[in-house]
């Protein structure tokens, strides 16, 4: 860690990166899903939210501002979290809506019913 962050620790890191980047990336990867719009939108929206990670950890900590290894790892972060979100929503989203013809396969997927009226 640091050869990315060199004037913040660990706790420090952690508390910006995964915490506060993290928990923006779970909503903004659930708002996406709740609105039908496709998962490379909360991909790309990712990219934003890492240069502003970027710009909290310059701002605070006195890291670099232009520091593309650095960001690169927290926006490669900001996307996995933001897509698993999305992916549980849009699951749940699917089992929900649509109880009559999906159910539940795992926390992030779903299946056709076994009794699914059959398609015309």
């Amino acid at each position: 860690m640091s050869q990315f962050y060199s004037n913040e620790s660990i706790l420090q890191v952690l508390f910006v990166t995964v915490v506060l980047g993290g928990g923006c990336a779970l909503l903004a990867g659930r708002a996406i899903a709740l609105t039908w719009r496709s998962m490379w939108i909360a991909a790309i929206a990712m990219i934003p939210m890492g240069l502003a990670v970027r710009f909290v950890h310059f701002a605070l900590f006195d890291e670099r501002l232009l520091q593309p290894r650095a960001w690169l790892l927290e926006t490669a972060f900001l996307i996995a979290v933001s897509c698993l979100s999305f992916q549980r929503t849009r699951a749940l989203q699917m089992v929900r809506q649509y109880y009559w013809l999906y159910q539940p396969l795992t926390p992030l997927g779903w299946r056709l019913r076994q009794d699914a009226p059959a398609r015309p």
